[in-house]
């Protein structure tokens, strides 16, 4: 890839059989042209020069090799070589309108007229000289600014102009294999005044459309105090992409993501404190496992199965020869497990934990307390 003042130049040779030929790879630039709001003509040539000249000139011509390229290049306006004042102003003295013309003239009267330069672009576009082109190396921080065509009052409206500086977010994150777990998004009123508002993430994210929805989620709620000029999108800090794994049949990578997602845009429209999730505590007493904790999705499941609804504080059982009772007899499936932890700090716990069925086929979790008076009690319900 490479930058021209005016243009993206891409070297697409190598990714025709990966994105399904050039047809498909020509209609997904338009599609991501038109999502981010950008006017640009497109163009297909064997050479760099040759493609940019192309796309100058707006025909959307396609060449898929070099004679092809050749052909196309006569119909090339000389405008669109956007050539120096003094050449350009020399080239039309001479009656010259279009490339065709130009190249029908010997090649060695055109570099004793016109100069050497202008003699080995043509060359270069017609694939006679070699042309190599500099990387584009992207930058190792996000920050892209837009200019609002005209000021906007409503905060909500602003997304619309926001979309552009999303979409590109995205493909430089697509770029660098990253991720972000927060953005700032800066709203310019003019005379040095900015309204902040950032946007936090409880898992790293690279998607554009879950970005769109928590920042449009922002924008509902937020309230301008002037009209806004010019929006700024920054990503302070960015992660190593995870892979994730992709599962055959009941999709729970995309149930977490989802989940990830509710619990973001909740965050944008009742403020960041109003949502809490479960994070996991080292301490093997159930009531102290978890703790509520601001963007976390869910708290990472423990090795033996725990319930989600735990009983605060547990359900003291009647007794029947030993055995618990909860409108009837329960059925013992699973333990005894042993739990006994807590003596350093005053609550010290002592249990025997079983998994239990009731009359009515619900699994719940109970525990024996083996110290007098004991008793059996339901401390948790599985869903």
């Amino acid at each position: 890839m490479n930058l021209a003042p005016d243009a993206l130049r891409l070297d697409i040779g190598a990714s025709l059989r990966l994105f399904g030929g050039l047809p498909a790879l020509l209609q997904q630039v338009r599609d991501d042209l038109a999502a981010m709001a950008l006017p640009a003509h497109v163009a297909v040539a064997a050479t760099p020069l040759a493609a940019l000249w192309l796309a100058r000139a707006g025909d959307g011509t396609v060449c898929p090799d070099l004679a092809a390229t050749r052909a196309a290049l006569a119909g090339v306006p000389l405008a669109a070589l956007r050539l120096a004042p003094p050449l350009a102003r020399r080239i039309e003295g001479f009656g010259l309108r279009r490339l065709g013309d130009v190249l029908a003239l010997p090649r060695a009267s055109l570099g004793a007229r016109l100069g050497k330069p202008f003699v080995i672009d043509l060359a270069r576009a017609l694939g006679e000289l070699p042309d190599p082109q500099t990387c584009f190396a992207f930058p190792e921080r996000f920050e892209q600014a837009l200019e609002l065509p005209a000021p906007v009052e409503a905060a909500p409206v602003l997304l619309f102009a926001a979309r552009r500086l999303v979409a590109a977010l995205a493909g430089w994150l697509a770029a660098r294999n990253g991720a972000v777990r927060a953005l700032d998004c800066l709203i310019e009123h003019g005379h040095g005044h900015v309204t902040a508002l950032p946007l936090a993430f409880s898992a790293p994210v690279h998607d554009a459309a879950r970005i769109e929805r928590v920042l449009k989620e922002s924008l509902d709620a937020l309230h301008l105090p002037a009209p806004a000029l010019a929006l700024r999108l920054c990503a302070p800090e960015t992660v190593a992409r995870e892979a994730g794994s992709l599962v055959l049949f009941d999709g729970a990578g995309q149930r977490q993501e989802a989940l990830a997602e509710l619990m973001d845009r909740l965050a944008a429209r009742l403020g960041a404190p109003a949502v809490q999730g479960l994070a996991c505590h080292a301490d093997h007493r159930p009531e102290h496992a978890s703790r509520a904790h601001p963007a976390a999705p869910a708290a990472a499941p423990p090795t033996l199965p725990r319930p989600l609804w735990l009983l605060d504080p547990p359900e003291a059982l009647r007794e029947s020869r030993g055995r618990p009772q909860r409108a009837g007899p329960l059925r013992l499936a699973a333990g005894p497990e042993r739990i006994e932890s807590g003596w350093w700090d005053g609550a010290d716990a002592r249990r025997d934990y079983f998994i239990a069925i009731d009359g009515a086929g619900r699994w719940l979790w109970i525990f024996r307390d083996p110290r007098p008076p004991g008793g059996w009690f339901l401390h948790g319900v599985f869903a």
